[in-house]
């Protein structure tokens, strides 16, 4: 009893000291952290599919746009330039014997620069191959991905990884002059970013035309959706039928009128939009707080296919009450929820930190959030966005319930038990408790959802 004792003791010791046990060993390390491979306390949807992943780089070019930060004042007028924007592309694959479903994504580190004045990058790990070989024989919906200023086309891996996997081809944008590590003046983000996510629709659906290119009878681009995070939800309001108000704030920003083609009543905005946009996901959309006010009540009524609005209801960036919430609001002709999560702010749309980056408090307050844990919020998107997708891009009914969930909030529900019953990992059929979450686990937030018409 005494030897069992003193081994406690300096077990204990060992512990609080930081010095490892005697029962590890040198070569133990921590096992993999892979942001799209969601923690056991996710909700039902949030697990990965069914399907291996692949991934690759593309790089295409919007040939003659307006560069908008070379504006001549003078003669009233900005050049034209072939915009690049890098893509990443991911996709149900095939991972061949001998190679893992496994990449590293290179990321800017906001914030940082080294001694020679370069911005310091990071690593994220993803669970994809690279230049995997696509499933053929299927053709999958289409899914565009935009991240916030500034941001990376990694920056929502945990999702596209895991949208991959559930039987979808993800593409996420860089866009050009809102990428960490190499941003412009805000001017060039306002203009481009609605454009950049429709012109990458008609490239993806370009692409897959050729009969040697890799997308090749994978694609189904009459099926598509966009998710956009603070500025790609700026974006992705627009592309989806928000047409920006000329009373907006960015008028004012934009020179030479470079702006109106984009606003309400211009003659020449519906032509933009693209018919295969069937449904938009916005997490905490930037936009309609003001002083910008970027759209009007008629504007956001514009918006006629289903949206899915994502939000911290502390949000200080995006304004919950005053710029988020009127979107869900006034976007009356749409199918329409909103998830909110109380006392978040504004970091509910991208990856978790590194691990290894989380020394740093700014860092950390660039990704995280200061209550929720971040890969609590990541794997509820997870969970949602692919109920929201699969329902409106696969027409699977059977998801609406995750959806329209009761009570709107989640703290009121019920699941009633006798005394001292567990029900374990068991998940809500919906009857009192949100569906597809376990017991005790749905907290804290609220679900708010209208039909067209209301």
């Amino acid at each position: 009893m005494q030897l069992t004792r003193l081994i406690l003791v300096f077990s204990l010791a060992f512990l609080l000291l930081g010095i490892p046990s005697l029962s590890q060993t040198p070569s133990q390390s921590q096992p993999d952290v892979f942001f799209s491979v969601p923690p056991a306390d996710a909700p039902e949807l949030a697990p990965r599919g069914q399907y291996s992943v692949g991934v690759r780089t593309v790089e295409v070019k919007n040939p003659g746009q307006i560069d908008i930060l070379s504006f001549d004042k003078a003669t009233g007028k900005a050049p034209l330039y072939d915009r690049p924007l890098p893509l990443e592309i991911w996709y149900p694959a095939t991972i061949p014997d001998g190679k893992e479903e496994r990449s590293v994504y290179e990321m800017a580190l906001p914030g940082e620069a080294s001694a020679s004045g370069k911005t310091k990058t990071f690593a994220v790990l993803g669970k994809a191959l690279r230049d995997a070989p696509p499933i053929r024989g299927k053709a999958f919906p289409l899914v565009i991905v935009s991240h916030g200023y500034p941001g990376s086309r990694y920056f929502l891996s945990y999702l596209t990884e895991n949208l991959a996997s559930k039987g979808y081809v993800v593409v996420a944008i860089d866009h050009t002059d809102s990428v960490t590590g190499a941003v412009k003046p805000f001017p060039a983000t306002l203009l481009n970013r609605a454009s950049d996510q429709l012109f990458t629709i008609g490239a993806v659906e370009e692409m897959a035309k050729h009969s040697d290119h890799f997308l090749n009878g994978v694609v189904d681009d009459s099926r598509v959706a966009i998710v956009g995070y603070s500025m790609g939800g700026y974006g992705a309001l627009a592309s989806g039928g928000a047409a920006y108000s000329k009373k907006s704030m960015a008028g004012t920003l934009m020179p030479g009128g470079y702006f109106d083609p984009w606003t309400e009543g211009s003659g020449t905005y519906a032509t933009k939009l693209r018919k295969e946009v069937r449904a938009i996901v916005t997490i905490a959309p930037w936009g309609e707080q003001p002083p910008y006010n970027m759209w009007d009540a008629s504007g956001l009524a514009g918006i006629k296919i289903p949206l899915l609005v994502i939000a911290g209801d502390q949000d200080d960036v995006a304004d919950f009450p005053n710029g988020i919430k009127p979107i869900f609001e006034k976007a009356v002709n749409s199918d329409r929820c909103m998830l909110v999560y109380e006392n978040a702010l504004h970091n509910v749309g991208g990856n978790p930190a590194p691990p290894e980056m989380l020394g740093s408090f700014v860092t950390r307050e660039y990704f995280e959030e200061p209550v929720w844990r971040k890969d609590r919020i990541t794997a509820i998107n997870q969970h949602f966005i692919t109920a929201f997708l699969d329902l409106n891009l696969k027409g699977d009914e059977s998801r609406r319930a995750f959806l329209h969930v009761a009570p709107e909030k989640s703290n009121d529900g019920k699941w009633p038990v006798a005394r001292g019953e567990s029900v374990g990992g068991k998940f809500s059929d919906g009857a009192g408790y949100w569906k597809g979450f376990q017991r005790r686990w749905a907290t804290g937030m609220e679900m708010h959802c209208a039909g067209a018409g209301h």
